[in-house]
Order: C-alpha cells, then sequence, then structure tokens
C-alpha cells in the first residue's frame, strides 16, 4: 500500500514534537503511534496493542538485542573506568608528559585523535574519546556540547573513510549484492575503496572539527553553550599517573571487534556481524576489567559490581531511546518513506545532478529516520540501479549514499549516533542536537555542492 505523502509527515512529525517538547522518548512514542495509527487504518486500539506488541518483537531479532545490551554493558565499562580511577590517571598522566595538552585545544584534539585512531565502531569511537576528553575538557572549560560535537563528528565520518570494520562490512555486503544481481558491474571491493575520496561530506565534516579546535569557530547556539564547572576537589583519592589502567581495556575492546568480525564471518571480517562483534568486544573488555582492577587490587570485587550494576542503571534511560529509535525506523520503512522519497528523482532530472540528488534524497531519508546504516540499506540499491541505467560513475553514487546517510544522521535528533555522543559528554541531548545542526548543515551544504561539481566532472 502506497502512503504518499504521509510517509514524510510522520517522521517530521517526530522531530518536530523532539524539538518542540525537548523529551525524546515521549516524541518518539508519539511518532511511531502516528505511523502504527497510518498502518492499521486509524484505528486507535490496534494501534495501542501494535505499539505495546512491537516492543516486545523487537526482541526477537539478535542485532537488535545485542545493540541494546552492547548500549547497557558499554555504561557499565564506562562508570568501572571512572570508579577505578583509571580516567583520572589517564588525564594526570598526559598533563604531566605534555603540558600542551592541559589546554582548551589539546583537550578537544585528544578528543580529535581518538576519534581518527580508533575506527574500528563509530559508538566505541565516540564513548572512548567522550569518556577520556571529558575531564579534560571539563578542567579546560571546554562545554559538554562542543565535546558531544567533537565526539559525534568524528565516529561516522571516519569509520566510513577507514572502511575495515563493521561499516565496510555492510557497505561491502550493499555492493556485492548490486554486483551479483547484475545490476552493476565490477569488483566490489574496488568499488567501495574508489568511492572513499569521493565521500565528500565526511571529509568536509573533519575538516570542519579541526577549524572549530583551532580557531574557535563557535556557529549559532555552540556560542551559547556553557562550560561544566570543574570541582577537583571531588576526586580526593590518590591516584597513579599511568595511561596504562585506561589504555589497556581500551586496546582489548577494540582489538575484540576485528577478531570478533573474523570470527563471526568464519575467516572473513567483511562478513562478519557487526553488532555481534560489538556485543562480544564489551564482554571481553569486562571480563579484562575483572582480571586486571580486582586482581591487580585497584578494586574490591564488591566495588567492581557496585560500578557495575550502577554504570547498567545510567544507562538505561539512553538504552530505551535508542529502542525507540530503531521501533520508528522500522515504521518508517513499512510507511514506504525512501520508496517515496526516490520517486521525486525519477523522470526528467538530469543524469548529471543524480549524485547531488542521491546524496539529498539519502540525507533527508537518514534525517527522518535517524539510522545510516538503515539508510544504506534502502538507499544503496535505489542509488546503485539509477547510477547503472543512467550511466554514472558508481564509485560516486556509493559516495553519495554513504555521505548522504552520515549528514542526515548527524543533524537528526533521533539517530542513535547523536543519542550514543550525547551520552558520551554527558551533555543535554536536544542541546547537543542544537549545538551541532549548524555545523551538520555547513558540511552538507559544502558536500551538496562538491556532488554537483563531481557530477559534471565525471559526466
Amino acid at each position: 500500500m502506497e502512503y504518499g505523502i504521509i510517509s514524510i509527515v510522520i517522521p517530521l512529525l517526530t522531530i518536530f514534537l523532539a524539538i518542540i517538547t525537548k523529551d525524546v522518548i515521549v516524541s518518539l512514542i508519539g511518532g511511531i503511534f502516528t505511523g502504527l495509527l497510518v498502518l492499521n487504518g486509524y484505528d486507535p486500539f490496534r494501534a495501542f496493542l501494535g505499539l505495546f506488541d512491537g516492543i516486545v518483537s523487537l526482541f526477537s531479532e539478535g542485532w537488535i538485542t545485542k545493540t541494546l545490551l552492547f548500549m547497557l554493558l558499554v555504561g557499565a565499562i564506562i562508570k568501572i573506568l571512572t570508579e577505578s580511577g583509571a580516567v583520572e590517571s589517564f588525564v594526570s598522566y598526559l598533563s604531566g608528559k605534555a603540558k600542551k595538552i592541559d589546554s582548551p585545544t589539546g583537550a578537544m584534539m585528544l578528543a580529535y585523535m581518538i576519534g581518527i585512531v580508533i575506527f574500528i565502531e563509530s559508538s566505541i569511537t565516540s564513548l572512548v574519546a567522550g569518556t577520556v576528553a571529558k575531564p579534560l575538557c571539563d578542567k579546560n572549560r571546554v562545554s559538554r556540547e562542543k565535546l558531544a560535537y567533537i565526539c559525534d563528528s568524528t565516529s561516522a565520518p571516519v569509520c566510513s573513510l577507514i572502511p575495515m570494520n563493521g561499516w565496510g562490512a555492510l557497505l561491502l555486503g550493499l555492493i556485492v549484492t548490486g554486483v551479483e544481481s547484475k545490476v552493476i558491474d565490477g569488483d566490489p571491493v574496488s568499488l567501495l575503496i574508489a568511492s572513499i575520496p569521493y565521500n565528500f561530506y565526511a571529509i568536509f565534516t573533519l575538516l570542519i572539527v579541526l577549524g572549530v579546535i583551532y580557531f574557535k569557530w563557535d556557529i549559532g547556539p555552540m556560542r551559547e553553550a556553557l562550560p561544566t564547572p570543574y570541582h577537583p576537589h571531588l576526586f580526593k583519592r590518590e591516584v597513579d599517573a599511568s595511561p596504562f589502567p585506561m589504555l589497556l581495556p581500551l586496546v582489548v575492546m577494540v582489538m575484540a571487534v576485528p577478531l570478533s568480525l573474523y570470527f563471526t564471518g568464519k575467516g572473513d571480517i567483511f562478513k562478519g556481524s557487526g553488532s555481534t562483534s560489538v556485543y562480544y568486544a564489551v564482554i571481553v573488555t569486562l571480563m579484562f576489567l575483572y582480571l586486571y582492577f580486582v586482581g591487580g587490587k585497584r578494586m574490591t570485587h564488591k566495588a567492581y559490581f557496585k560500578s557495575f550494576y550502577q554504570g547498567l542503571g545510567e544507562m538505561i534511560p539512553v538504552t530505551m531511546i535508542l529502542l525507540f529509535a530503531i521501533f520508528i525506523g522500522k515504521i518508517i520503512g513499512d510507511l514506504g518513506t525512501a520508496h517515496y522519497l526516490s520517486h521525486w528523482l525519477s523522470g526528467s532530472v538530469s543524469p548529471l545532478l543524480m549524485p547531488m540528488l542521491i546524496f539529498l534524497t539519502a540525507g533527508i531519508t537518514a534525517f527522518s529516520t535517524g539510522t545510516s546504516w538503515g539508510t544504506f540499506s534502502i538507499m544503496m540499491p535505489i542509488g546503485l540501479a539509477l547510477g547503472a541505467s543512467m550511466g554514472l560513475d558508481i564509485p560516486l553514487i556509493i559516495a553519495a549514499v554513504v555521505s548522504g546517510g552520515i549528514f542526515g544522521d548527524h543533524a537528526s535528533p533521533i539517530s542513535d549516533t547523536t543519542i550514543i555522543s550525547s551520552m558520551a559528554a554527558e551533555c543535554d541531548h536536544v542541546a547537543h542536537v542544537r549545538t551541532q545542526l549548524p555545523y551538520a548543515l555547513l558540511g552538507g551544504f559544502l558536500a551538496t555542492v562538491a556532488f554537483g561539481v563531481a557530477g559534471y566532472v565525471t559526466g
């Protein structure tokens, strides 16, 4: 069944409610219920039952359950690292070894460099950057909003530019499907690698973040963002100035992801399961933390599990947001939002404009659904089919889908990466969305122009 313009209205209503009410969970539930109302023939009773039965049915899908458990367990890891003094030890070590890093620019560059170096998984990138850089940012009066922006704007772009991770596995799988179904020709790996220089939004975003760090480009609401008060007296215990209590668990977590991808892919890292791999990674990290901290007398058994349970509890609100964000993504998929948007591209549109229009369509889809991966899965087959039928440069089309998905995902208040970045920096979610949006729009504008030019050059 075709729902036409209604398929666009539902996600936009959710976005509007999130901005107006400043309550993401209520807004998501409102959007989900409205979508279910449409899907169930405007029967409120069936929509009401569909809401609660739908929540339960989500847990029947392994990747969703693993992703939600990953979120909860990451909260436990962060709490254990904090309560053990590992973060304080790392910050003390950095301050002692390199005075230049103990400054506003140095604190922000620390978050930026972590985002560049840890390209295994976007969620892990944001969480590690936020956890490590937060104390130094507070000390140097860098606002949590700016830290959340740096975490968010380095995670997905870097993972898409260095696709030796779950991102690469997903994108390669979509390209392989296009090749095997005879939609496009070529070697999937070569096509993916050739698309990287065209990933304009990711490239521009990383450059804009550097400008924000070094030239203090505070645009729009970011000018009003205030630093969190720093209270050094809260850290009463003596800590050793050592990087190892912080770095070793992170190394274990980062290394566990590709090993899990290799294991779940039965020897092929690009065929591994991203959700399963990060789930295994946090479990292995928690086991390592217990052996390292409890066995090394850094924490007692009781203190470890107290921090573990507190960390789980603190992550429940964020996990609920992610659960409802996944739910509304499925509702929007059932409404056919992406297919309705792609219909706008057909007809008399010039092939030279197609890369730019695919980028914008992917951006609108990701903004409306709050998911870049979901957008890739929906838009890649459409983009490849359009590109092949019009004789366009396929790597450019692949990059347009990827860039558009990241752009819309960055701008959306219901995006999982936006939510995770807010949580990592301990920043109010709506404040993060408001302060990041101008930068995302700037990157989106530059990428739109770049895809327009690239369309003419390659055409």
